[in-house]
C-alpha cells in the first residue's frame, strides 16, 4: 500500500526531480503520484497573483506551471510542499487504511489495528486543521482546509462502512471504486429507497418476533441481529434486475434461512408455517428426512421497479459451506446452456456466515477456481453474517488475518465492511 512517506523525509531537490519528470512525461511517475500533481497544477493555474506579485512578477498559468529553470518554486503565499504532501499521504492513508478504523462493529469497540491515520504520522498538527491545501482537489473538494478533508475522509472511508480495495492492480477498477466512494457514496438516499429499506427491514424483525412468540424452544436459527441482510439482499436483487439480470441464484446455510425464504424468495408464511406445525405436504421426489432449514425454493418475484427476476434458494446439508460449488456450477451451467454464456444474466449469491468462510477449505476452491475458463460465473457475490463468534469459539481463536474475508485479497475483490 502506498503511502509516499519517503517523499516528506526527502530533500526538496528530489521533489524538483519528480515534478520535473512529470512535466515531461506524466506516464514516467507512479499513477498516485502523477495525480497529485496534475492536481498541484490545476490548482496552481487557477491562482490568482498576490497583491505584492509573484516571483516572477505575474500570475502563474496553465501554460506556465509552478516552475522556473525546472525548478518548482513557492508563490509569496507560501506553499509548503512537504505539508502538501502529508495531506496526499493523508488521503491516500484513509483510501488504504480507513476500513481500519471504521465503526463496523455494533458489539464492541474495534481493535486498534495500526491504522496509523492521525494527523501527527503525517506531519500536522492541530493548527493545521485551518490551513488550505490544494490536496483537496483530489477528493472533489477543491482547494480547502486540511480540517474538511479529514472529514470528508472520516465519512467516507472510517464511518459506518469501510472498504477494502486497495490490493487491486487493475487501476481503471481502483479509480471506478475511488470515484464512487469519494464522490457518490454520501449522496442522498431518495425517499423512496428509504421507504423500500424500511419496509424490507420490519418484514424481517416481524418475522422473527412472531416465529420466537408463537415457537418457542423450536429451532429456526434466527436472523436476529441481522436484519439488515433482508434490506440488503433486496437492493442487491432490485439492482441486479435494473441490469437485465434475469435469474438470482443463492446459496446459504441456516442462519437467517427461513426469514430469507419469506422475504426474499417468496415463500409463503403458510407453507413455512405448516412446516413448524407438522402439517406440511412435504415433496419427497427426492427422498424424505430433511428439515425445514435445508429445504430449498425458487420462484418468480417482481422487484420494486417492476422487473421480473427468478430467484432460487438451493438446497442444503448441515456442512458448512458445501452448497457453494453447487451454486456457482449451476449458474455456470445455467448460463451456458440457456443465456448462450451470456454471465451477466444470472447472479450468484453466497451467503456465509464468518467461521466457515475463514474456516472451510471448499470455500478456498471455489474462490481460487472463479477466473478460470471452466468455472467463470460473471462474478459471485458474496454475502457475510457476521456474528464474531463460531459456534464456541471468538474470532481470535478462529483466524489468522484481521478479517474473516481477507481470502477476498487472492483474488482481488473488493469487500465492504457493513454495520449491520
Amino acid at each position: 500500500m502506498k503511502d509516499f512517506s519517503y517523499i516528506t523525509n526527502s530533500h526538496p531537490s528530489f521533489i524538483e526531480g519528480l515534478y520535473q519528470d512529470f512535466s515531461k512525461d506524466p506516464s514516467s511517475i507512479d499513477p498516485e503520484l502523477r495525480k497529485f500533481f496534475e492536481g498541484f497544477d490545476f490548482a496552481m493555474s487557477s491562482a490568482k497573483a498576490p497583491s505584492n506579485g509573484s516571483s516572477n512578477g505575474h500570475a502563474l498559468s496553465k501554460t506556465e506551471p509552478a516552475q522556473q529553470n525546472g525548478a518548482i518554486k513557492t508563490t509569496t503565499d507560501g506553499v509548503d510542499w512537504k505539508k502538501e504532501l502529508g495531506a496526499y499521504r493523508l488521503i491516500l492513508g484513509y483510501r488504504n487504511k480507513g476500513h481500519l478504523e471504521a465503526k463496523t462493529n455494533p458489539i464492541r469497540p474495534r481493535k486498534d489495528r495500526g491504522a496509523n491515520l492521525d494527523l501527527g504520522f503525517f506531519g500536522f498538527t492541530e493548527e493545521d486543521l485551518q490551513k488550505n491545501f490544494f490536496a483537496g482537489n483530489l477528493i472533489g473538494l477543491g482547494t480547502t482546509t486540511l480540517g474538511n478533508i479529514l472529514n470528508h475522509l472520516k465519512q467516507t472511508y472510517s464511518n459506518h462502512v469501510g472498504i477494502e480495495f486497495k490490493y487491486i492492480s487493475d487501476q481503471k477498477k481502483v479509480d471506478w471504486l475511488t470515484n464512487e466512494m469519494e464522490k457518490n457514496f454520501l449522496a442522498p438516499v431518495p425517499l423512496e429507497k428509504k421507504k423500500r429499506i424500511l419496509e424490507k427491514l420490519n418484514q424481517g424483525v416481524m418475522f422473527e418476533k412472531f416465529l420466537h412468540t408463537k415457537y418457542v424452544g423450536q429451532k429456526r436459527f434466527s436472523l436476529e441481529g441481522g436484519e439488515t441482510t433482508i434490506a440488503a439482499l433486496d437492493a442487491i436483487i432490485n439492482t441486479a434486475a435494473d441490469h437485465d439480470v434475469q435469474e438470482v441464484v443463492i446459496g446459504m446455510a441456516h442462519r437467517g434461512r427461513l426469514n430469507i425464504l419469506a422475504n426474499i424468495i417468496g415463500k409463503t408464511y403458510e407453507q413455512i408455517f405448516s412446516e413448524f406445525e407438522g402439517t406440511a405436504k412435504v415433496d419427497q421426489t427426492m427422498g424424505s428426512g430433511d428439515v425445514k432449514y435445508h429445504m430449498g425454493y425458487g420462484g418468480e418475484v417482481q422487484t420494486a421497479s417492476g422487473k421480473n427476476v427468478h430467484l432460487k434458494l438451493m438446497p442444503n446439508p448441515s456442512h458448512l459451506e458445501a452448497v457453494d460449488p453447487l451454486v456457482t456450477g449451476f449458474a455456470r451451467a445455467k448460463a451456458d446452456i440457456l443465456y448462450n454464456s451470456e454471465y451477466d444474466k444470472i447472479l450468484p449469491i453466497l451467503i456465509h456466515g464468518d467461521a466457515s468462510l475463514a474456516g472451510q477449505g471448499v470455500v478456498y476452491e471455489v474462490v481460487q477456481m472463479s477466473n478460470l475458463r471452466g468455472y467463470f460465473t460473471g462474478g459471485t457475490i458474496h454475502f457475510v453474517i457476521n456474528n464474531q463468534i463460531g459456534f464456541t469459539t471468538d474470532f481470535d481463536d478462529a483466524r489468522s488475518a484481521d478479517y474473516c474475508t481477507s481470502i477476498a485479497a487472492m483474488i482481488q475483490s473488493p469487500v465492504l465492511h457493513v454495520n449491520g
